[in-house]
């Protein structure tokens, strides 16, 4: 029985993790032989009007079990999971071979990864069942804590470049180009999470929004106290009729005085985070080279004079 239960539990591991690496994006991604020559013609092509031997692998064999996957974890999420991923997304910057119906797809994909793992350790019993449910549950959030850890660098690197990149584009305001074209200088020649920022503000401004509403959508997006400070002085500069090279030269010295002040609280605690790794690790090892051979002496005399 416990032979069994292996070989299931492997050949399910097994499954479940061809659908994740091919879901990344291994494979084929466009169509191919005469589904390519119909794009061709006509644009776009979808699934059911090709036969399924002229789809790729993945849209096969992947997205099936992927679509199932999902609806499971849509039936175990509460409402609203999908939104609340579509914005985690935003706030990790949308990064590209991630939707949301792929996440959900490979939450329920984790969801079975983690109840085959639980009854391979535990077996058929009281402890299994309860290792199941465990790892399940582990394993389904998995993806949530993965791309909140995306965000949270995206963040960190954010607050570092941003006095650097607003010391550009105050620099390419204040040589005569307008706003929005040094937000495009900025958005090409920059390399960070606010140039992939300003260059969505810029294509939401082309689709038809006014530019307050564009920075405010960034400013949601992103969830530092900077960056909405900004956004609240680019929005009201606008609003107002205020000349946009004083506020920027203004929030990047703002912005230059924030960093600093970060640096010195990151150095005051220093002291108090060393302190624990002295505490257990180097103090005991001193007090035995220190205080061990004195010991050793001691103990020596003591039983030496108890012998005599």
């Amino acid at each position: 029985m416990s032979l069994l239960l292996l070989g299931v539990a492997l050949v399910a591991a097994a499954v479940i993790l061809l659908v994740l690496v091919l879901a990344l994006g291994v494979g084929t991604s466009g169509p191919t032989g005469v589904a390519r020559s119909l794009a061709l013609i006509e644009g776009t092509v979808g699934q059911d009007g090709v036969p399924r031997s002229e789809l790729a692998a993945r849209d096969r064999l992947v997205e099936p079990v992927l679509d199932a996957t999902r609806r499971l974890a849509l039936r175990l999420s509460p409402s609203g999971a999908e939104e609340r991923l579509a914005r985690s997304l935003d706030r990790a910057g949308n990064p590209s071979p991630w939707t949301v119906d792929r996440i959900m797809g490979t939450k329920g994909a984790c969801l079975l990864l983690g109840a085959a793992f639980g009854l391979l350790w535990g077996g058929l019993s009281l402890t299994g069942l309860v290792l199941c449910i465990a790892l399940a549950a582990a394993f389904f959030f998995l993806p949530d804590l993965l791309l909140y850890n995306v965000a949270l660098r995206r963040q960190e690197r954010t607050s570092k470049d941003l006095a650097d990149t607003l010391d550009v584009l105050t620099v390419c305001v204040e040589a005569g180009q307008g706003f929005d074209s040094a937000l495009l200088r900025v958005a090409r020649t920059s390399d960070g999470p606010m140039a992939g920022e300003f260059a969505r503000v810029l294509s939401e401004i082309q689709l038809g929004k006014t530019r307050g509403e564009a920075f405010s959508a960034m400013g949601e997006r992103m969830s530092l106290p900077e960056v909405r400070n900004f956004v609240s002085a680019v929005v009201q500069a606008d609003r107002l009729g205020i000349p946009i090279a004083k506020v920027l030269r203004e929030q990047t010295s703002a912005m230059r005085v924030t960093r600093r002040q970060k640096g010195e609280e990151k150095a005051q605690k220093v002291t108090v985070k060393i302190l624990f790794p002295l505490l257990v690790c180097i103090f005991p090892a001193l007090f035995v080279v220190i205080i061990g051979p004195g010991g050793i002496r001691m103990v020596q005399s003591l039983f030496g004079a108890g012998g005599l």
